[in-house]
């Protein structure tokens, strides 16, 4: 067609805004009857001069400084949508479905949010119904763009500008946008089951929001229509609108009835009903059919039971008589163990009244100056008695402590001796004479001499001489001398000490024990002057000890059988005389 070549020319050549030029489109359209080959023709040039991809660009602008404004930017929507509407074409089709209509609705899209926004924001009157009619021209676009191309219904329910488009506040924008979108159910019914599932509940959830958060009948009766077409578009849609909102029946019924929309608003209920009634038949076969479950399977158990009942009869009775055996045996057994403790303290009351009579005979019938005598060696024979019993509980105790000990040291002597026997006999064993000793080859023996002068090489031995060694002996033995020589200071130095200690251990006792100063004596006064009297003191008490000591009663001494008559013990002679001084010096 010339004026389309004409006009691909003047677009190309211009440099300036082009939607002037492209709004010729429309008189180019309409100068051809829509369905006829000529117009196909037409659109087919459109398309193929670039016309169409200008369109797309142009509406992708912000046309609030461009001139003719949104209103251009509507009315080449609507030409874009008429060009590729019935556009059969030719040669790469797969850019045109694939790439170039989805960009073009989603153009359609963001010029219909940036219309929508500016029509909520605007305050006149006026350019409220300017912006109102070219949101309406943009939707109408999108419409016819959907009717001539059916697979767009799914890309343009998935985009986030659509979804923006429907979650809206304003009332005039949102009943358009529900009448786009009941539109799209008309033109592909099937497109909601195409959606994912987040989109399809944002859908619902937008229109169950808009029936509970406003009370416009307006907004009611759209969205009450639009949820009919979609109840009716899918059986599976209903379903989720029961399972998924429980409320909507009872919302529906108290908030929306008699508000002029009754027709569309009794439909919907009746399929909610519906739904809900083909649900609860289909529970209450769920539950027939889970009562027949279980009845057979208590049934199957109870026979299960029965069967193994005298199997379990006969077990019960046989742990049941185990368990009275055992009781039995056991209350058997305390009543012989208290029989047995009762025979046992009845034979030690009759031993123990025999012994007693034993004794008053035997001291009837001895001298009376024998007695003491006898009683002498009654005591030594119990006090033997008791020591041997002693001696042998200690000894059983050491053994006892030891037994690990004794077993480490025999398990010792056991593999000392196994191993010295192996090693006798490996020393007596002759070498066999096929056997002979393994020697390294001459190569083997070179390349080790070889190896062994390169590592003499690296590492290098120190060498000392013998007036360095010499030298190093004798500063040895200086510092072995100086340190027998401090050592030996630091012993005479200690037992000074010791020795000052002990002396002032007793003058303080003897400060202790002195008498006051009106009752002092020269005697007092000597012991204080004099050192041997302290020394002679002390030896006194010390001998008084060892008389207290030597005449101790036996059972003070169990303990002491094997310490020589002659040797004390140390802590008890420390209780009794703490520390002796010995005055003078060595």
């Amino acid at each position: 067609d010339p004026r389309v070549l004409a006009l691909a020319a003047q677009v190309t050549e211009s440099g300036q805004d082009i939607s002037p030029l492209l709004l010729k489109l429309k008189g180019i359209l309409q100068s051809a009857s829509l369905g006829c080959e000529e117009s196909k023709k037409i659109k087919q040039d459109i398309y193929d001069y670039g016309l169409t991809q200008y369109c797309v660009l142009v509406l992708r602008q912000d046309h609030s400084r461009l001139p003719g404004g949104w209103a251009t930017a509507a009315q080449l929507a609507e030409i874009l949508s008429h060009c590729c509407v019935e556009l059969e074409v030719k040669g790469d089709s797969e850019e045109f479905y694939k790439k170039f209509l989805p960009s073009a609705i989603e153009n359609m899209l963001v010029l219909g949010r940036r219309l929508q926004a500016r029509f909520i924001r605007v305050i006149k009157d006026e350019e409220k119904q300017d912006f109102l009619r070219w949101f309406q021209t943009v939707t109408d676009a999108i419409c016819w763009l959907l009717g001539g191309q059916i697979q767009l219904a799914a890309c343009v329910l998935q985009s986030d500008h659509f979804l923006q488009l429907l979650i809206t506040d304003d009332v005039e924008t949102a009943v358009i946008m529900m009448s786009v979108l009941q539109n799209i159910l008309r033109i592909n019914s099937s497109v909601l089951l195409q959606l994912d599932e987040e989109t399809l509940h944002s859908i619902c959830d937008e229109l169950i929001h808009k029936l509970s958060s406003t009370t416009n009948p307006v907004i009611g009766s759209a969205a009450t229509k639009l949820l009919v077409v979609v109840a009716k578009c899918c059986k599976q849609l209903v379903k989720l609108l029961t399972a998924r909102y429980r409320g909507l029946k009872g919302l529906l019924s108290e908030q929306w009835t008699g508000k002029g929309f009754d027709k569309d608003l009794s439909r919907l209920l009746d399929l909610l009903c519906l739904q809900q009634s083909c649900e609860k038949g289909d529970m209450q076969r769920q539950h027939q059919a889970a009562c027949i479950i279980q009845a057979t399977w208590r049934g199957f158990q109870t026979r299960r039971r029965l069967k193994k009942l005298p199997q379990a009869v006969t077990t019960l009775q046989r742990s049941f008589r185990a368990e009275r055996e055992r009781e039995l045996q056991r209350v058997r057994k305390q009543k012989e163990d208290e029989a047995l403790k009762l025979q046992v303290q009845l034979q030690r009351q009759r031993a123990m009244r025999v012994f007693h009579e034993r004794q008053l005979a035997l001291l009837e019938i001895l001298h009376p100056s024998h007695v003491h005598k006898y009683m002498e060696e009654m005591e030594g024979k119990s006090a033997l008695t008791i020591q041997r019993f002693w001696r042998g509980y200690r000894a059983r105790r050491n053994f006892h402590q030891q037994r690990q000990s004794l077993k480490e040291f025999k398990a010792a002597v056991i593999i000392q001796r196994a191993a010295c026997k192996f090693l006798e006999k490996r020393r007596r064993r002759p070498l066999s004479p096929w056997k002979d000793p393994r020697g390294l080859t001459d190569e083997q023996r070179l390349a080790l001499q070889q190896k062994v002068d390169g590592y003499v090489r690296l590492h290098p031995a120190s060498q000392m001489s013998e007036e360095r060694s010499k030298e190093l002996h004798m500063q040895a033995q200086e510092k072995l001398a100086q340190f027998l020589l401090r050592s030996r200071l630091d012993q005479r130095a200690a037992q000074r000490r010791e020795i000052l200690l002990a002396q002032v251990n007793t003058n303080v006792e003897l400060l202790m024990n002195a008498p006051g100063l009106a009752e002092s004596t020269e005697k007092d006064l000597d012991v204080f002057m004099s050192r041997s009297i302290p020394v002679a003191a002390k030896a006194r008490q010390a001998h008084n000890t060892m008389l207290k000591y030597s005449s101790w009663p036996w059972w003070k001494k169990l303990g002491d059988e094997f310490v020589e008559d002659d040797v004390i013990a140390a802590d008890a002679l420390d209780e009794e005389l703490e520390t002796l001084f010995i005055g003078g010096r060595k």
